[in-house]
């Protein structure tokens, strides 16, 4: 973690090399030590949140669908890390969010909506919420 804050395309840019370096089991790890094994169950649309123990040990992997959900939401949460710290981005993820019609970008993921959320991240970096 660093002192100081990166610019935004420096964060950016380290938020996507993470992610692209990350294989689902990493970012199941991840995500779950970071949130919940339930709440990455409900962003990757898994009924059964052990499924996320399983992706986690390399048991097995996530559908495609499931993954890039995975993905975005460790992108996002570490491009906010990158300009903030962990909590602000933990917080971020998880609290209403006016740009995203009130719901959560943890929910806005879950939906789909991973550009959305993304846009979101960069206008909160850039002040504008």
């Amino acid at each position: 973690m660093q002192t100081q804050r990166e610019s935004t395309a420096e964060a950016e840019a380290r938020a996507l090399r993470v992610m692209a370096e990350q294989t689902p089991a990493d970012m199941a790890r991840f995500l779950q030590d970071t949130f919940s094994q339930r709440v990455v169950a409900f962003i990757a649309g898994v009924e059964d949140h052990k499924q996320v123990g399983r992706w986690a040990k390399g048991l097995n992997a996530p559908r495609i669908d499931s993954e890039n959900r995975l993905r975005a939401a460790c992108q996002v949460f570490n491009f906010i890390a990158n300009c903030e710290n962990p909590h602000i981005a933990r917080a971020w993820m998880m609290g209403m969010n006016p740009q995203l019609d009130d719901a959560s970008p943890i929910e806005a993921i879950s939906e789909g909506r991973q550009k959305e959320v993304m846009a979101a991240a960069r206008s909160f970096q850039r002040g504008d919420l």
